[in-house]
Formats: C-alpha cells, structure tokens, sequence
C-alpha cells in the first residue's frame, strides 16, 4: 500500500527511506508495534553511515496510526545518549490520543468516509486488545478517572482548539462518572506510547523538530492542533500545514495520481 508514496518521498528529497514493516493487529496486539518500530529506528540510527546517510539527518515519519508510532518513538528515544538525536519528526494526520473523543473534530466529521468516529475507536480498542463493547462508554469519557482528567485538561481540551476550527458546529460535552471498571481495563490507552499527547512536559521539552499536516474533513484534526500548540509551548519548532478541503488518506491517496482525483 505504501512503496508508492514511499518511492515519491524518495525521488522528490533525494533520501533514503526506509519502511518498517511491524507487525499487524490485532493478531499482534499493542504494544507489538511500537516496539518493533522503536528496534528498527535505533538499529537504523547505530547503522545509518552503513547505508550512506549522515547520522544526524534522520527524519522518522508516519501517518495516521504510523504517526502514532513516530510520535512515541521520538519520545522514546529523547533520554538516549548513546544513540544520535533524530533531526526531525513527520507526522501526517496522527491519532495523539484517546483521553477525549468529544473534540470538536471528531464532533464535526464523526460519519466522515474513511475514518468515521466510530472506526476509529474501534480500531484502537482492537489495538489494545479491549472489548469493542466498551465503545460507547469511551466516548462518554467513563474510561478516565477524575485525577486523570483533571491532569489531562492542562494538554487536551476544546479551550485550546482555535476558534476557526469550531465554525462548523461544537457543543461542549455532558459529563459522566467514570467507571472503575472501565478504567483499570482502559489503562493502556491512555498510556503514552498509545497517546503521545499525553506525555509528560518533562519529554515535550526535549522532542525533535516536527512537521505535522492536519485535514479539516478528519476526526483526528484536533489531536494535531493540540499536540503542535504543546510541542510550541515547550519551543520547539513546529511547521504545520493544514488542508482545507482535505480528509484523512488525502496523502495516501494522492500517491496513486491519476487514478483517483480531489481538490486538496
């Protein structure tokens, strides 16, 4: 699916791309997928002179849920000293975090083709290996305790989604109690290799160089807002490109040129 636009990386900078091919859930659940991620970075990192490229030019990337992995890989990665500090990080339309499904995004493009609201959930609680029963309960936010909440607020809130990003319609959402239950179950979801948003300052302050590209037609738009808001606060720079009229998979899409056309 990706060496098109893996080829196209490739030609348009001049680099050598590398694709990590990790394992799959939910056949290898969460999480089997940072972890292979984080084993091929590093080895690339110790061996990158062997493949002709300088050390200290390596750029991580990924999108949708590969953005996910770039994301708690770059954070993985910031307290190690015996490896070289990664130049940059790319990530194209992320899922940053499951500790408030009721963002304004997900509010404004919940039946969006390719990644509705519900499919979304549903794919991260296959990740994690959860019940897709708890799905409903999860958008009332019940699998978050309240000292997780309270703590939460300071980085995930619609109060730090500009404005512009609400015209198309957002109500503030009710609260429910949370479930004890729920949340010893949830626990790893809100773990932050599973949502990089929610790391601690201590690791935002010392994160790579990012570009993130967010679409305004996805569900997973605000995850991006927040996270380059947190990224900025801690001044660290940040290049943000923001399509309009795009959707989630534009870029993945885009990659097979005259097949398939759209605006953005």
């Amino acid at each position: 699916t990706y060496e098109r636009m893996c080829n196209y990386f490739c030609r348009k900078t001049n680099s050598v791309v590398v694709c990590v091919g990790y394992r799959l859930a939910p056949e290898h659940p969460f999480p089997a997928q940072f972890e292979d991620c984080l084993t091929a970075t590093i080895h690339f990192l110790r061996t990158a002179q062997d493949h002709g490229v300088d050390p200290s030019r390596i750029v991580i990337c990924g999108d949708s849920s590969g953005g996910t992995l770039t994301a708690a890989v770059a954070q993985a990665l910031v307290n190690r000293r015996d490896l070289p500090k990664l130049r940059a990080q790319i990530l194209i339309y992320p899922f940053l975090q499951c500790a408030d499904l009721n963002l304004p995004s997900y509010q404004q493009n919940e039946r969006d083709p390719i990644l509705p609201k519900e499919r979304i959930l549903g794919f991260g609680l296959k990740y994690a290996n959860m019940d897709l029963g708890l799905i409903k309960e999860c958008f009332k936010g019940r699998h978050v305790s309240e000292d997780r909440r309270l703590k939460y607020q300071k980085w995930v809130s619609p109060d730090y989604i500009p404005q512009e990003f609400k015209t198309r319609g957002f109500k503030p959402s009710p609260t429910y109690l949370p479930s004890k239950e729920i949340c010893e179950v949830a626990e790893c979801v809100l773990d932050p290799v599973f949502s990089p948003l929610l790391a601690e300052d201590s690791v935002i302050a010392q994160l790579p160089e990012m570009f993130i590209l967010t679409c305004e037609f996805d569900v997973l738009r605000d995850d991006g807002l927040l996270y380059k808001k947190r990224l900025e606060d801690h001044g660290i720079k940040v290049t943000w490109c923001h399509l309009q009229e795009g959707f989630h998979g534009t870029v993945l899409l885009a990659s097979f040129g005259r097949v398939v056309g759209f605006r953005s």
